[in-house]
C-alpha cells in the first residue's frame, strides 16, 4: 500500500510512501475466460480469487472482500472491489492487488470502482437483476439493466445552484422531484426532464450533460429530447411507468449540494523518485488540459463520498498500479470516511459522464 506523508495536502507536495506487504498474491489467478463478454464474480480466501457458483451471485458476506467485472465486450469493461462492513485490513489489500493483477491481465483498459457495503453505486447494483443480499460472517472471520444487447437505461439527477452536478440515481420515478432537473439516458435517445421548481441553473446545467453524453458517449449519434414536468413522452413513461405525484422540493437542499459537489485536482507523480502528489486546481471546472497524459491525478469529490485516479497512457507501470493505494492514501489524509468513500479509477480514454462533468469542455 502506499500511505501519506507528514506533509499536509494543503502544502501541495506529499510524499507517498510504499508500505510493504507481508503477502502476494498468486500467480496465475485468471483465465482467457474472463476476456469474454460476461458477468464474472470472485471471492477473496486466503489471499486468493474464487470465483464463486452462478447461484451465489449476488448474495455477499459482509466479512468477505469480492471482485465483480462487469465485461460488456467491444462497449467496454467494469471492474469493481466490493468490501463488506466487517472484512479485515489485510483482506481489502489482497482484493486491491487481485484488481491490480485482473486489471493488467485485461490490458489496463476496465474502469475499477471500490464499492462499500451499504454505499454502492447505482451501477453495480444494477449488475444484479434478482437484487443484492448481505449475509453475516465470511471465509475467515433495486436498481435494474436493461436486457439484451446491452442496451443503455441510466438515470442522472442534476442539482444545485453554483456547483451544480449529476450523479447517477435508481432507475425510478421515486428518485424524481418538482426541484431538479433528471436525464433519463436511453441510448439512442437521451431525455433531459426538467422539474416544474427547478432553477435556472439546473435547467442549463441539464442540457449541457444531456448534449456531453450524446457528443462523448455516443459520438454525436444519439437524439437529445427536451422536455418537462406534466409533458412527458411516451418512451419515458414505457421505462418508468405512470408518473406518481413528486415530491416538493427546497433551496436548502440546493445549497447542501452545492457544498457536496466541489472538488479540487491533484497531480501524482514519481518523477522525483517517491509518488507525490501537487494540487494542480483548487476548484472546478477545471481545463481538460491540466491531464498530462505521462502521470496519474486524483480529481476530490471527497465532500460527495467520491475520489476518482485518471491514469494517464504515459504514466509508468508503477503509478498505474498504485492507483488504488493512492486513493487509500489520500483519503487516509483528507480524513475522509473510508468506508463511505467510492473509489473508481479511469484509464485515460475510459473517462465516465460523472468525471468529465468537472471539466469545462471535452471534446
Amino acid at each position: 500500500m502506499l500511505s501519506m506523508g507528514d506533509v499536509p495536502v494543503s502544502d501541495c507536495e506529499t510524499a507517498l510512501a510504499p508500505r510493504m506487504l507481508h503477502f502476494k498474491p498468486a500467480p496465475g489467478q485468471f483465465g482467457p475466460e474472463v476476456r469474454d463478454p460476461g458477468l464474472w464474480v470472485w471471492r477473496v480466501e486466503k489471499m486468493k480469487a474464487v470465483q464463486l457458483d452462478p447461484s451465489e451471485v449476488g448474495a455477499f458476506f459482509n466479512g468477505d472482500s469480492y471482485l465483480v467485472l462487469d465485461n460488456r465486450g467491444d462497449q467496454g469493461a467494469d471492474l469493481h472491489m466490493w468490501i463488506g462492513e466487517k472484512s479485515s485490513r489485510d483482506e481489502q489489500v489482497a482484493c486491491a492487488m487481485l484488481a491490480t493483477q485482473l486489471d493488467n491481465f485485461l490490458g489496463g483498459d476496465p474502469v475499477q470502482h471500490r464499492q462499500v457495503q451499504g454505499f454502492e453505486s447505482p451501477e453495480f447494483m444494477e449488475l444484479f437483476p434478482r437484487g443484492v443480499s448481505y449475509k453475516d460472517g465470511g471465509v475467515e472471520s433495486g436498481f435494474r439493466r436493461a436486457q439484451g444487447g446491452g442496451t443503455v437505461q441510466r438515470l442522472y439527477q442534476i442539482k444545485g445552484k453554483r456547483n451544480i452536478r449529476a450523479k447517477e440515481v435508481e432507475l425510478s420515478w421515486s428518485s424524481f422531484n418538482k426541484g431538479d432537473c433528471f436525464i433519463l439516458d436511453l441510448g439512442e435517445t437521451i431525455l433531459s426532464w426538467t422539474g416544474s421548481q427547478a432553477n435556472i441553473f439546473e435547467k442549463q446545467k441539464v442540457r449541457e450533460i444531456a448534449s456531453l453524453i450524446r457528443d462523448t458517449e455516443r459520438h454525436g449519434k444519439a437524439r437529445v429530447v427536451d422536455t418537462c414536468e406534466g409533458e412527458e413522452p411516451e418512451e419515458m413513461l414505457k421505462v418508468l411507468g405512470p408518473m406518481p405525484a413528486l415530491a416538493e422540493s427546497t433551496p436548502e437542499e440546493d445549497n447542501k449540494a452545492d457544498a457536496s459537489n466541489s472538488a479540487s485536482l491533484y497531480k501524482v507523480s514519481d518523477a522525483t523518485g517517491s509518488m507525490t502528489t501537487t494540487k494542480v486546481a483548487e476548484k472546478s471546472p477545471f481545463a481538460k488540459e491540466l491531464l498530462v497524459r505521462d502521470d496519474c491525478f486524483i480529481l476530490d469529490n471527497g465532500a460527495n463520498g467520491k475520489v476518482f485516479v485518471w491514469k494517464g497512457h504515459g504514466a509508468n507501470a508503477q503509478e498505474k498500479n498504485a492507483a488504488m493505494q493512492m486513493a487509500d492514501s489520500f483519503i487516509d489524509q483528507m480524513k475522509y470516511p473510508r468506508m463511505k468513500t467510492q473509489v473508481e479509477i479511469l484509464p485515460q480514454g475510459k473517462e465516465t459522464i460523472i468525471f468529465k462533468q468537472f471539466f469545462k469542455s471535452w471534446n
